[in-house]
This record gives C-alpha cells, sequence and structure tokens, in this order.
C-alpha cells in the first residue's frame, strides 16, 4: 500500500522537522475530530490543600480547579503517610499536572501552606531533601503555562480542604 500510495501521490509530502504525515487514501475522520476536539483552557485558578492526621501521618490532597468548560473540577486523593509539606506539595503538583493535560495556558494557585508559596515564588529557598524533588518537579511543570501562587488564610481554602480531609476519612476507614 505505501508503494501504491507514493504512485498515486495521494497525502504524500515532504517531511519537515519534526512532522506527522498520515499514509492513508482518504484522511481519517476519528484523527481531525479528535484533534478538533482538545480545547485549549484560557485560564485556570485553583485551591489546593494538603492534610495529614499526626505530622508525619496518613495524608490526603484536595483540589478544587474552576475555570474548566464542564464545570469545577473536584479532587480528592490518599496518598500514604507523609508530613504536611509532602502533601501541600502533592496538592500543587495535582493541580499543575491537570492544568498542564487540560493545555491551559494560565494557572493560578490559591494555597493556605505559607512555606510552599514562599518557595514557589521563591521568596524561600527549598533546603529540605526531603521536599525537594516535589519542589523541583512543581517548577517544571509550572514552566509549561503562566504560573503564579498566592497565599490565603486557611478560612478561604475550606473546600479543598475538606476534600483533603475527606480523602483521610475515607482512607482511615
Amino acid at each position: 500500500m505505501h508503494i501504491k500510495m507514493h504512485k498515486l501521490k495521494v497525502n504524500c509530502k515532504m517531511m519537515k522537522g519534526n512532522q506527522i504525515i498520515i499514509l492513508t487514501q482518504k484522511p481519517d475522520e476519528r484523527i481531525l475530530q479528535t484533534a478538533a476536539k482538545i480545547a485549549v483552557m484560557p485560564e485556570l485558578v485553583a485551591y489546593v490543600d494538603g492534610g495529614c492526621l499526626g505530622n508525619p501521618g496518613p495524608s490526603g490532597i484536595g483540589v478544587v480547579i474552576s475555570g474548566c468548560a464542564s464545570g469545577p473540577v473536584r479532587i480528592a486523593k490518599w496518598i500514604g503517610h507523609q508530613d504536611n509539606n509532602v502533601a501541600e506539595y502533592a496538592a500543587l503538583m495535582e493541580a499543575l499536572q491537570y492544568a498542564v493535560s487540560l493545555k491551559a495556558q494560565k494557572l493560578h494557585v490559591y494555597s493556605d501552606s505559607e512555606v510552599m508559596v514562599r518557595q514557589m515564588t521563591g521568596q524561600y529557598v527549598c533546603h529540605s531533601p526531603r521536599l525537594y524533588s516535589l519542589h523541583w518537579t512543581c517548577r517544571k511543570l509550572a514552566r509549561a503555562l503562566k504560573f503564579s501562587i498566592s497565599h490565603v488564610p486557611r478560612a478561604h481554602n475550606a473546600e479543598a480542604n475538606g476534600l483533603a480531609q475527606s480523602a483521610l476519612r475515607r482512607k482511615k476507614k
């Protein structure tokens, strides 16, 4: 079939760089529809929180992301036995991964963890070997979009906190 297509000169083009060439006689409608359905999300806002019972102890994360076409996304996950700072970074990483997967252009994060916010903004240096890889991964993900982060009081982060606590309660049982 490949040789036949070259003879017919149907859908044959010279490759330039990392282009993908479809070697079919008729364009596949499914491929074109799938590409059209992937919409670029302009701007997302996330509230993130990590929590644990004891420090360290059983841990969970809560993330609320708004700005999605389908409405707010709520994530509650059990993350095992961790300390509170690891849980906060895990929640941030979850929000960043979700935003990158949606091809968001901007993400603004609100967190009640002053340590994490100040480390992510560069006000504090992350010296902890336990947090360094999480911090580095979050910084790497943040470079894929226009990223900003702000500290909010715990009272303004109640929904994300409730999701983190619900993840803890579900796993505790």
